[in-house]
């Protein structure tokens, strides 16, 4: 049996790897266009930043190393130039050559990836403006950094490789730019949770703009000037385009295979196209989503393998199958981590899927003891059977611990009230005895439950203020001093029962405090109390995040509202 794989990186190699392990008798050949067969593609940012110093240490394996321990035969810079279904065979060029010649093959996996987005804006093709795809990208980039010692940059796009870009460039030391086309950073975010990265960027010196979408590039004498739609321009003497990638799918749809959605590659589960001697994995292929059911494209290097590996044992008769994908990410941005698993509100929305939310600020261990930071944690779930569909948490130190445990809990179908009921791992260096992850699980059971009503930041412009409803903050005194939801009235939580006849038992009461916990704590007095009482989700702190600057004292709490030493 021959092998044909058009293109390595995280599908292709493995896949490649994986049929030689199942089958040592095949004959694998890999086609691929660039000069690197298996790099790793996420670390590309981190060597132009000079986080990584060495070039070797962007390569996983070469073409030596491939057929020293697999033998797999890998053909670096040989492009296809089209497949031929009815021939099983593909034409092929060498790029050093120009030689053009025929491969056939019995099965063909094609893992093209995606490429970057790069419309015909006037100017695009100025040679200061790049794009960061493949090693030889980031060598380029490099290469002028160190050349031509730029002061200035202008990122273009503020999803993850716009974001990493923006952060080691700042670390390069360029003064750093980043336009954003919508409203909103890091696109499978909620606009509510990206705007904490929106200030964490502004404060480490990204000059950040959003709702600004580009006109023209053009060259002067003191560098390109990046005009903008809505007036003015930026100089700069680097730009990096970042607004997004594409499906590398010109090859499959030439050969007459389905597309789906933005012209990529439709597969089944095993991974086969609409010709069953054909294969496709990667960024390139329509996949579903594993909690919505739609289809969906998923450009991740996780997925990505899984494919190539499925692929490859279906080549080989093992019943292998991919059972869809969740997008699970994780983005460091400075000093703050980003992570997100599952459906997002927007997707959710564009879905159908219904759902409703919490919002839970929780430290990412015992704040007694030394240097505990505080997460956000924004989790979707199914109000009716209180199913996990997602999660977002934007903070410090553990995001990524409390991400994976929700993605597994969203793969496994789990719901809040198993969230409550998670044994996970203790001691003060690493969490609390109720982690954010069983935090998040009581809140939803509080709220499924109808032991507390919510309200959400997006809801206070819309409360009365005709005196009907109560706005009441039961924050201390001087925290109410330095911040709150205009309108509202600051009993303290401790001095709410004593203070009762204050407030009028036939009016409902808006409740809230800083992160959510002590509103909960007087939500459950006032109900006691025969008052309505609604609690603001995620706290004043997430309400201000989002709306507005953020608190005078920006020193990280417990949720109960003391500093954290």
């Amino acid at each position: 049996m021959k092998v044909l794989i058009i293109g390595g990186v995280a599908g292709g190699a493995t896949a490649a790897a994986r049929l030689r392990r199942l089958d040592e008798s095949a004959e694998i050949l890999i086609l691929e266009r660039s000069g690197f067969v298996s790099y790793a593609n996420c670390g590309l940012p981190y060597y132009i930043g000079g986080v990584i110093r060495q070039k070797h240490r962007l390569t996983l394996q070469t073409p030596e190393s491939f057929f020293q321990r697999f033998r797999i035969d890998v053909r670096v810079r040989n492009e296809v130039l089209a497949i031929h279904p009815a021939e099983k065979a593909v034409t092929v060029r060498e790029l050093d050559t120009g030689r053009e010649y025929r491969e056939s093959y019995d099965k063909l996996i094609l893992s093209p990836g995606a490429r970057p987005v790069r419309p015909d804006t006037p100017g695009i093709d100025l040679p200061e403006i790049f794009t960061l795809r493949t090693v030889e990208d980031t060598f380029r980039i490099r290469e002028y950094i160190d050349e031509k010692k730029p002061r200035r940059a202008v990122v273009v796009g503020g999803g993850f490789i716009g974001l990493e870009m923006a952060e080691n460039l700042v670390q390069a030391g360029l003064a750093t730019t980043l336009l954003q086309r919508s409203g909103q950073v890091m696109p499978p975010l909620d606009a509510d949770m990206a705007a904490m990265l929106h200030s964490h960027l502004r404060e480490k010196g990204v000059d950040l703009r959003l709702n600004t979408p580009i006109s023209a590039y053009s060259k002067g004498e003191d560098g390109v000037h990046v005009h903008l739609k809505n007036g003015g321009e930026v100089v700069a003497d680097l730009v990096l385009l970042a607004i997004g990638v594409t499906p590398e799918s010109h090859l499959a749809k030439e050969a007459g295979l389905a597309l789906g959605q933005k012209d990529s590659i439709v597969v089944d589960e095993h991974m086969r196209t609409s010709q069953p001697d054909i294969y496709a994995v990667g960024d390139a292929v329509e996949v579903r989503h594993i909690v919505s059911g739609k289809p969906a494209l998923v450009s991740l290097a996780g997925p990505a393998n899984k494919q190539g590996r499925i692929a490859a044992d279906h080549i080989c008769g093992r019943r292998s199958a991919f059972r869809g994908a969740q997008g699970s990410s994780v983005l460091r941005l400075f000093d703050l981590t980003v992570a997100a698993t599952g459906l997002s509100e927007k997707a959710a929305k564009a879905a159908g899927v219904a759902y409703d939310k919490v919002v839970t600020f929780s430290p990412d261990h015992a704040t007694y003891y030394p240097g505990a930071s505080n997460m956000t944690v924004k989790t979707l779930f199914d109000p009716e059977t209180g199913r996990i569909l997602g999660a977002q948490i934007v903070g410090g130190n553990g995001v990524d611990k409390r991400i994976d445990v929700l993605a597994t809990a969203i793969r496994a179908g789990m719901t809040g009230a198993d969230l409550e009921e998670l044994e996970l791992a203790y001691a003060p260096p690493y969490s609390s005895a109720k982690d954010p992850v069983n935090m998040a699980g009581f809140v939803i059971g509080n709220v499924r439950s109808g032991l507390v009503r919510q309200y959400h930041w997006h809801d206070v412009a819309d409360l009365p203020r005709d005196g009907s409803v109560t706005l009441l903050d039961t924050q201390t005194e001087g925290e109410f001093a330095a911040g709150h939801i205009p309108g509202a009235v600051n009993i303290p939580v401790d001095e709410l029962r004593e203070r009762l006849g204050e407030l009028d038992p036939k009016k409902p009461v808006y409740v809230n405090c800083y992160s959510g916990l002590r509103s909960y704590i007087a939500c459950r007095i006032l109900a006691g109390h025969g008052f309505t009482c609604y609690n603001l989700s995620g706290g004043y702190r997430f309400y201000e995040a989002v709306l507005g600057p953020m608190p005078v004292d920006e020193s990280p709490r417990h949720p109960c509202g003391v500093k954290i030493d």
